[in-house]
């Protein structure tokens, strides 16, 4: 038997419905919002994650699936969804389109990492990105659609936490800072650490070892040194919240993973999952598209992880209702009659009644069995005396109810029941 390469995951028929409502949730209240959906490919050219990511970030030193094509170029399996939308912002000159540009994403994403509960080597991601415009209030829009997002789901108790990393101005002094307050410290710290102290410090603070992270909760905090335009920043942003009604927590050690970020990083995180806390996590990305060959482009947005979020509403108890089930189930009481039932459900989805039958030749009994197994919500029996009368019982399955219906009324009665 061939089995499912490790850190992926089927996503079988009976589970696809909860996939669907909560991707179905996520475009509405994008929507809602006036984003527009981008679809980037599935693989890019190394050099796009290299360049925007950082080459000292855990993504692209351990976690990236990348390899030579036949034609001899690197490519990578797009570990997050923010720098692909950026190379296409630049090279289709979306930047001609009216600004703000606002967009989102859902899409897979890989990293060969130690596969855990709500992470996997491949997993799906919700984002959003705002192209153009450097104030807060954009900063305040991407937070005030993920919070929208989780409170529609019934999603309580999640914290969003805060923080600015500043620009690279004022990160230049508070590197300084975070240096000499590393550099006696620097031995009981583990080998990336000591790697990123001369070459990115900040990312130090990222660090999930546990004695690291002993050692940089007495450091420095970057909010103590951050520029008057950032604080500036910052504060209107907490303004912004306070007035949303959006509760925070100011968090100075959240820095996130990829070295594209300026000024706003924010993470809504929960105690419900223990360590794998993080729902949502995103910020500001200044000089990304500038990175990657374009115009100086100011960029905010989240990346929101599909299954750890599935997850989160199953440990809290919030059941998605199952749609994705028929209307009605017509039962043929001879194999003469298939074919006529067949053509009777054709113009129950002609109708828009999502309709069922039988196939197989099974038994009057089986086939209700099968109809029970399939959840449908009502059941018709056709024999000859239906098919000459035109008339049918409609058996609702769930209370055992049934009414007497004309064969050209079903589909009209079965919508007024919905």
């Amino acid at each position: 038997m061939i089995n499912v390469p490790k850190g992926t995951k089927d996503v079988l028929p009976f589970d696809s419905y909860k996939w669907q409502f909560v991707e179905s949730r996520a475009r509405e209240i994008a929507r809602l919002y006036n984003f527009h959906e981008i679809r980037t490919p599935a693989f890019e050219h190394t050099e796009l994650f290299t360049r925007s990511i950082g080459d000292d970030t855990d993504v692209v030193q351990k976690e990236m699936y990348t390899f030579l094509d036949k034609g001899k170029r690197s490519i990578t399996l797009k570990p997050e969804g923010t720098a692909p939308v950026a190379r296409s912002y630049v090279e289709n000159a979306l930047d001609a389109c009216s600004l703000p540009l606002k967009m989102y994403y859902i899409t897979p994403v890989f990293r060969y990492e130690n596969p855990q509960a709500g992470r996997l080597r491949e997993h799906h991601q919700f984002g959003v990105e705002v192209y153009g415009g450097d104030n807060a209030l954009l900063d305040y829009e991407v937070i005030s659609l993920a919070h929208t997002l989780l409170s529609s789901l019934g999603i309580k108790g999640l914290v969003l936490n805060l923080n600015s990393i500043g620009c690279e101005k004022c990160r230049a002094e508070y590197n300084k800072a975070l240096r000499k307050y590393l550099s006696t410290k620097l031995d009981s710290m583990c080998p990336t650490c000591r790697d990123r102290f001369e070459r990115n410090p900040l990312r130090i603070l990222d660090c999930k070892v546990e004695g690291c992270k002993q050692i940089v909760a007495d450091a420095p905090k970057i909010l103590d040194y951050i520029c008057d335009d950032c604080r500036e920043h910052m504060n209107t942003l907490e303004n912004l919240l306070k007035a949303g009604g959006i509760d925070y927590v100011i968090n100075p050690n959240i820095v996130r993973g990829l070295d594209y970020y300026t000024k706003t990083v924010f993470e809504f995180v929960t105690t419900a999952l223990g360590s794998q806390g993080t729902v949502c996590g995103g910020g500001r990305y200044n000089h990304l598209v500038e990175s990657v060959g374009g115009k100086p482009t100011p960029c905010v947005g989240f990346g929101m992880g599909l299954e750890r979020l599935l997850m989160l509403l199953d440990t809290l108890g919030i059941e998605i209702e199952n749609h994705d089930r028929p209307d009605v189930f017509v039962l043929s009481q001879n194999v003469s009659l298939v074919p006529f039932c067949m053509d009777f459900v054709k113009s129950l989805r002609d109708c828009g009644v999502a309709a069922e039958t039988e196939y197989t030749g099974r038994s009057l009994k089986a086939q209700f069995r099968y109809a029970d197994k399939q959840k449908a919500r009502f059941a018709i029996v056709i024999g000859e005396s239906e098919k000459e009368s035109g008339v049918v019982n409609v058996k609702n399955l769930s209370d055992g109810s049934v009414e007497e219906v004309a064969l050209s009324s079903v589909a009209k009665y079965i919508m007024e029941k919905r």
